[in-house]
């Protein structure tokens, strides 16, 4: 998960990049400034997950001048996000109901929810996005898990977008490979510890001493070892000590 979070930073970030442009008419958007300007209301913007791609998009959001909206099921996860973020976003507990009520007004939804390993919980179902606004922007980030909205499909960052009733759909599972300069950068800074103790003790030696680096390990030998992983499967798994 420390290796994943350098990506959640900079998908976060540029899901809100993204829906800017496609807001815009040239794309069949709403035709919405992000922003606002004085006398005309901003956009408001839905997160789905308030992990770190959710909180960077929120923050992304907000310092652009949206009215945003995050969702979460974690009470002390909602309740951190209100304090740094000192009231400029609005924290709502997830449920059916609230999700909902609040994507019908929105102008940007995004999918940020993340488990661990396996597949991203269904949240937003194709009956919610046919309610909502026309020329609305779904982007999801978690679509390389599965997505948390039904309507999801991957899509490439050649085609980026598809239209599902009049709502517009980006699911590039690859996000942070628009921008291979600072993506890079951040993964290398995060990998390269991890990198340097692995070379220096081997594999067995470096995951017992470091309980994060096991848990990394998805496969070994041609045995999967990470628990989630396999049940996605339906397949077995082993402990990664009992294969390596």
């Amino acid at each position: 998960m420390s290796l994943l979070v350098p990506m959640s930073e900079v998908a976060g970030r540029m899901s809100i990049q993204v829906a800017m442009r496609f807001l815009e008419t040239d794309y069949k958007g709403r035709g919405i400034l992000l922003s606002g300007v004085p006398g005309v209301p901003p956009a408001e913007v839905v997160i789905l997950g308030c992990g770190v791609a959710g909180l960077n998009a929120a923050k992304t959001a907000a310092g652009l001048g949206a009215h945003v909206t995050v969702f979460d099921v974690s009470h002390d996860r909602l309740k951190y996000v209100d304090d740094i973020m000192h009231g400029n976003v609005m924290t709502v507990y997830s449920t059916q109901y609230t999700i909902q009520k609040t994507i019908a007004y929105a102008d940007v939804l995004i999918g940020a929810v993340l488990v661990a390993g396996a597949r991203a919980p269904v949240l937003v179902t194709e009956k919610m996005v046919s309610q909502m606004k026309p020329g609305a922007v779904i982007i999801d980030i978690s679509v390389d898990q599965g997505g948390c909205i039904e309507t999801i499909r991957p899509t490439t960052h050649q085609e980026p977008i598809y239209t599902l009733h009049d709502v517009i759909h980006y699911a590039v599972p690859n996000i942070p490979a628009a921008v291979p300069r600072t993506s890079t950068y951040a993964l290398t800074n995060a990998t390269l510890p991890y990198i340097q103790t692995v070379a220096s003790k081997g594999i067995k030696k470096a995951a017992s001493e470091d309980e994060s680096l096991a848990s990394g390990i998805n496969c070994a030998k041609g045995v999967l070892t990470h628990t989630a992983v396999a049940e996605s499967f339906h397949m077995k798994g082993k402990p990664w000590y009992k294969v390596i």
